[in-house]
């Protein structure tokens, strides 16, 4: 395990609960709508760890981040198929894929 967390706070999911601030109030406040705020650049001491730790679990919308863990809701992005346009078969306006006008 390293010494040190790396938290990014992606304010467009606060709905401002707060929960941040109250378990790391030096690492997190809230602007004047109640919404959070990260204090500093998201560098995380190992003495800080488990209060910050316990903001992240606790948010109740998922807007704070562990760097370099994945949403579980991100699907891994597949690369892009380019279709084989030398022998693409065109008959009638309509595609080999089925689409037509």
């Amino acid at each position: 395990m390293t010494d040190r967390m790396r938290i990014k706070l992606d304010r467009t999911l606060c709905d401002g609960f707060g929960v941040c601030a109250k378990h790391a109030p030096e690492y997190f406040s809230l602007d004047d709508w109640g919404y959070a705020v990260l204090v500093g650049d998201g560098d995380i001491p190992e003495q800080d760890r488990d209060a910050v730790q316990r903001a992240l679990l606790d948010c109740p919308v998922h807007a704070i981040l562990e760097i370099g863990e994945r949403r579980p809701d991100e699907t891994p992005i597949r690369p892009l198929r380019e279709p084989d346009l030398e022998n693409l078969k065109i008959e009638d306006n309509e595609a080999e894929w089925g689409f037509s006008r």
